[in-house]
């Protein structure tokens, strides 16, 4: 089992900013990647698996969001900017065990949070 916890969400006007956390921890696994998705539908937003690895971006979302991940803490954040109306969603945090790498595809991830809930205004 991988434990995640994701935190930072809340309401902004466009054009805002937000920078989610999230933080994994697990008694059975000393090994797993992470990545951020969003919606029902776990549309692939942006992961890294490791410390300057080039990371995965959504193209909705390049040059607005940026990821990154402190391993020492299991902790994977996504700072958010220039947030727009469309941004608007849940936004989970997943744990992959294969670390797969097809980091856009939710099927490749084996634990999910429970997200936050990122809500943009126009």
């Amino acid at each position: 089992q991988v434990h995640l916890v994701e935190s930072g969400g809340g309401s902004v006007q466009a054009g805002g900013s937000l920078r989610l956390s999230c933080t994994a921890s697990s008694d059975t696994y000393s090994t797993f990647c992470l990545g951020w998705f969003r919606g029902e539908e776990r549309e692939g937003v942006a992961s890294i698996y490791d410390e300057g690895d080039p990371p995965y971006y959504a193209d909705s979302v390049k040059g607005r969001f940026t990821v990154s991940l402190d391993k020492s803490k299991n902790t994977l954040w996504l700072q958010m900017n220039s947030l727009k109306p469309e941004d608007t969603d849940m936004y989970f945090c997943a744990a992959s065990l294969s670390c797969s790498p097809d980091s856009d595809d939710p099927g490749v991830y084996d634990y999910w949070g429970q997200g936050t809930q990122v809500t943009v205004s126009s």
